[in-house]
């Protein structure tokens, strides 16, 4: 029994309020054997009055049902909502492949009421992670955004103030390239509770998929990580040119050709071994190797979502490949093009 004297199991209740408000009394009269009716507004649960046993207001502005629980003729309850706020959550993706997410990343969309997707990582596979969530397209592409980032912020920020779990899933780290800390500082200001749960980053997830480590024992000792969504400066092309170890570049195919010549420029060598992954980690995987003087003819044959490797590590898995005996039919790595 819950608060009257009501026979429950194989009541219909009619919940009257939002779903974030409501959860937690959906989930106790679920509990108790009844069957559920759910409505956010008046006007809606109107329309369902009739079928209902039980009509249970639950809603942070109760005022709003007043009149439609004074014409009801059935028994009347109101239940305390849950907290007014939600929540947001950060989620990394990973790389692309489904099975490269976190475990801890598949309870949150589990549990999710409102999910902003980019286009990267599995945001495909949203409808078996997140059955029950609205999910919201907050992806970007070159020169089109269908949100600002100003405007996912403050969406998020609206729903988890209406007491929603809110995710916001990422492609590859929240934190690496993804603004997730903007995002982060938005939460906080607005006094929302905020946690980061983070996705194995396609800066090494990626060129470790092709065979390519990014540091190898005898070959190099550090691998940078650069940004190619704008073209590099003269002094930090003359830095990487610099400082050695392996050059991994994310969001570099629009700016490939300026980074070719300037690294070219400030001295690197032209045979320095190159790759390009794309896909990396997905069914449609590809990857090509070049030296430094044509990587950028090469990347032409590519397009996003792809990572350059620029260093000795480059040609690791070509040697392995070449080691192969010419019969053998089970190379041990794929034949980049």
């Amino acid at each position: 029994m819950i608060g009257i004297d009501l026979e429950l199991s194989q009541c219909m209740v009619l919940i009257a309020g939002s779903r974030s408000a409501s959860k937690t009394t959906a989930d106790r009269f679920s509990a108790e054997g009844c069957s559920l009716l759910f409505a956010e507004d008046a006007q809606q649960a109107l329309g369902q009055l009739e079928q209902a046993g039980l009509l249970v207001i639950c809603d942070h502005r109760p005022e709003r049902f007043d009149q439609m629980a004074a014409e009801a003729k059935v028994p009347v309850l109101r239940a305390a909502p849950s907290a007014a706020t939600g929540s947001i959550t950060l989620l990394g993706g990973g790389p692309g492949a489904l099975d490269l997410m976190t475990l801890r990343g598949v309870r949150a969309l589990a549990e999710a009421e409102v999910v902003f997707a980019d286009r990267l990582g599995p945001s495909e596979h949203l409808a078996v992670l997140a059955p029950q969530a609205t999910i919201i397209d907050a992806g970007k592409l070159p020169g089109h955004h269908k949100l600002t980032q100003r405007q996912i912020e403050a969406r998020m920020i609206e729903a988890a103030q209406a007491g929603a779990k809110v995710v916001r899933l990422k492609g590859g780290d929240p934190f690496v390239f993804g603004r997730g800390f903007e995002e982060v500082a938005a939460a906080t200001a607005a006094k929302i509770p905020v946690s980061v749960i983070p996705g194995l980053s396609s800066c090494i997830t990626v060129p470790a998929a092709a065979g390519i480590p990014v540091t190898a024992r005898g070959v190099n000792t550090m691998f940078t990580v650069v940004s190619g969504h704008d073209p590099l400066g003269e002094q930090q092309l003359e830095q990487l040119a610099k400082l050695g170890g392996t050059i991994v570049i994310l969001m570099g195919m629009g700016t490939i050709e300026q980074t070719v010549s300037g690294l070219l420029r400030v001295g690197m060598a032209k045979d320095m071994p190159c790759a390009i992954v794309q896909s990396g980690t997905t069914d449609i995987q590809r990857t090509s190797h070049a030296p430094l003087s044509s990587l950028a003819e090469v990347a032409r044959a590519h397009s996003n979502p792809a990572v350059i490797v620029i260093g000795e590590v480059a040609q690791l898995p070509q040697s392995l490949l070449d080691a192969v005996p010419a019969a053998s039919t089970e190379p041990a790595l794929e034949r980049a093009s």
